[in-house]
C-alpha cells in the first residue's frame, strides 16, 4: 500500500490536477492532505478525492518538514510518497509498478526519487537546463556516490526507513528534502530513476526569476546561524 502525503496552503489552482491523477492509481493507496489552514477552496477540492484532509491548527508557523512529518505518523502504507501540491504523475499505475519493482530489485533500498520536469506547455529554456542539471546531480549523488539527494517535489520512502531516519528536519526552511535523503542514504540505498518523470509547474522560479531562485537556494545551503540572517522563512508563492 502507498500513502500519498501532500502539504497544502492555498493550492486551489493546482491541487485538483494532482489529486485527479493520483486517484486514478488502481493499487491500494491512501491520500493524506496536510493543510496549513488554507483560506481558499483547497480543502473543499481535496475532500472530493479523500476523507483524510487534516488541518494544522497551531499558531506557530508550520514548516513543510512539520507538515510532512505530522501526517506521515498516521500513514498506514508500506511506502510513503511525498509530493508537492503542483506535481502530476501521468500513468500512475505504470509509474508506481516500476518504482516498486526497482526498489524491490536493489538490496537494502530505502528511498527513490524521479526526474523532474516542468510541464511542457510551461517549460522555459532555463527550466529545461537547470532542472536537467539538478536531475543529473541527484543521479550521481544517489546512484554513484550513494550519499543521497532529492528535491521535495517527489520522494518515495519505505515507511520503516522513514521512521528510523526520524523524518524531515522540522527546523530547516529550505533543503530539508535534500537533507532528508542524505540521512536516508546512511540507512540504506537511495535511488534516482531517470526512466520515471514527474511534472510540476515551476511556479517559484517563474514567479521570482531564476537568478533570485538560484540565490535563494545558495542561501538556504548556508549553516543555520548564517542562514537566519538572510532568510527567516520560505516565502509562499502562488
Amino acid at each position: 500500500m502507498i500513502s500519498f502525503i501532500i502539504p497544502t496552503l492555498n493550492e486551489e489552482s493546482v491541487i485538483e490536477e494532482t489529486l485527479r491523477w493520483l486517484s486514478a492509481y488502481a493499487g491500494e493507496s491512501e491520500i493524506i492532505i496536510s493543510d496549513g489552514k488554507s483560506s481558499d477552496k483547497t480543502r473543499e477540492i481535496a475532500k472530493r478525492y479523500t476523507d483524510k484532509v487534516i488541518v494544522y491548527e497551531e499558531t506557530r508557523r508550520q514548516t513543510i518538514g512539520m507538515a510532512r512529518n505530522m501526517w506521515a505518523s498516521i500513514a498506514t502504507g508500506e511506502y510513503l510518497v511525498f509530493l508537492d501540491a503542483d506535481v502530476t504523475i501521468f500513468e500512475p499505475d505504470m509509474f508506481f509498478a516500476t518504482a516498486i519493482d526497482i526498489m524491490g530489485s536493489i538490496e537494502n533500498s530505502v528511498a527513490l526519487t524521479a526526474y523532474m520536469r516542468v510541464f511542457p506547455e510551461m517549460e522555459t529554456l532555463p527550466d529545461k537546463h537547470i532542472f536537467g542539471v539538478l536531475n543529473y546531480i541527484y543521479l550521481v549523488l544517489n546512484n554513484v556516490f550513494h550519499i543521497g539527494g532529492a528535491s521535495g517535489e517527489f520522494q518515495m520512502v519505505k515507511t520503516e526507513a522513514f521512521r528510523k531516519s526520524g523524518g524531515f528536519d522540522e527546523i530547516l526552511i529550505g533543503w530539508e528534502d535534500h537533507e532528508h535523503f542524505r540521512r536516508l542514504a546512511k540507512i540504506g540505498r537511495t535511488i534516482s530513476v531517470k526512466e520515471l518523470t514527474i511534472y510540476h509547474t515551476g511556479r517559484r522560479p517563474h514567479k521570482i526569476g531564476w537568478p533570485k531562485m538560484l540565490l535563494t537556494w545558495a542561501v538556504t545551503m548556508l549553516p543555520m546561524r548564517i542562514r537566519k540572517i538572510f532568510l527567516k522563512e520560505w516565502t509562499v508563492v502562488r
